[in-house]
């Protein structure tokens, strides 16, 4: 997956399925082959606010920033300007009000100084989240690092999530019962709504595998908070089919 400004069709709908197995990893080069979004009947497997700048190089792992290191916050980046982009152009056909953009913290290595808390807690490792109280996105170095290794779609899965979060913080009465599933929907409303992304080969598969490894199985999870991968799964495939309408409270 990559920020393009290639505008691919539509997508009509489309499912993910689990199963054991992950997609490829992560491919920045520029001639990487690229598909078309799955339209219903190609089910694939498991396997106006400006942003201020991420945060540096310096919150990832001790030691010079090794290629991944690079290509990762690279492709952080990227993301954070494709799921911005889609609100910002997006916002006025869900709501009102004027959209602003969450802050975006960026990267950090729990347990240093330079970690950020939220309500007072310090942030946790492998994690990512949104803190309403101080309106911002952060994520753990080593779990980005982590993952995008395995899939670059991960990068953009876990921060189109945390920015649904973001919007239900702003949105009076968007948020569900189950708030973890809507952003979840509210991530496949803004990948697969995105004009800005290619699909890359495998990255449907990456998607779906990523969702499966972060569903309520992680240790800073609480029991039914997140949901189980089929789940996580079925909430990310109805905002990818069904654009953020089919996220929004009934």
């Amino acid at each position: 997956m990559k920020a393009s400004s290639h505008l691919f069709a539509a997508l009509a709908a489309f499912t993910i399925a689990a199963t054991a197995g992950c997609g490829g990893g992560g491919n920045t080069s520029d001639d990487a082959s690229v598909h078309k979004m799955p339209t219903s009947d190609e089910a694939v497997s498991d396997g106006s606010g400006s942003l201020p700048d991420s945060a540096t190089e310096d919150a990832v792992p001790p030691g010079s920033p090794s290629e991944l290191d690079v290509a990762w916050m690279a492709e952080t980046k990227d993301a954070v300007t494709v799921v911005n982009d889609f609100w910002q152009s997006r916002w006025d056909t869900y709501f009102t009000g004027t959209y602003e953009p969450p802050t975006v913290f960026g990267e950090y290595v729990a347990g240093t100084p330079d970690a950020p808390t939220c309500g007072g807690r310090p942030a946790v490792p492998n994690n990512a989240f949104y803190c309403p109280s101080g309106d911002y996105i952060a994520w753990d170095a080593q779990l980005m690092r982590e993952g995008y290794a395995k899939g670059d779609s991960m990068v953009y899965l876990v921060i189109a999530h945390e920015w649904g979060h973001a919007v239900q913080h702003r949105v009076t009465g968007l948020t569900a019962e189950a708030p973890e599933l809507q952003a979840d929907c509210l991530a496949g409303a803004t990948l697969f709504g995105s004009e800005e992304l290619q699909f890359e080969t495998g990255d449907t598969e990456e998607l779906a595998q990523t969702l499966t490894d972060l569903a309520d199985r992680t240790p800073w999870t609480e029991s039914e908070d997140h949901g189980d991968a089929e789940e996580r799964i079925t909430a990310f495939n109805n905002g990818g089919s069904g654009g953020v309408d089919a996220c929004l409270p009934r």
